[in-house]
């Protein structure tokens, strides 16, 4: 399952209910304010590093270079809009909202 993530993690807590459900083998895409989570040093840092441990976390680049994010934290992939279109199209998605 791809699980979208699109608020600041610092403002609500959107990224922490997502990671409660993710299972082995699910994708987990930051994008808009959600890629403020994938910022190395970030209060949320240990909370990404953790959820490594069961998925793969990817961020969306233009929302990174928007928010001049360049830091990020280890293990973090990022992906283009293309990218984000295949990871669609390979899995079931939902957005947390």
């Amino acid at each position: 399952m791809l699980h979208t993530v699109n608020k600041s993690p610092f403002q609500n807590t959107t990224l922490e209910s997502c990671i409660r459900f993710v299972r082995p083998g699910d994708v987990i895409l930051l994008l808009e304010d959600g890629v403020l989570a994938a910022q190395a040093g970030s209060a949320k840092s240990a909370l990404l590093e953790e959820a490594m441990g069961k998925c793969e976390i990817y961020a969306l680049e233009a929302d990174l270079k928007a928010r001049a994010l360049k830091e990020l934290v280890p293990g973090v992939k990022t992906t283009d809009y293309s990218g984000f279109v295949d990871l669609v199209e390979q899995h079931t998605t939902h957005s947390w909202l």
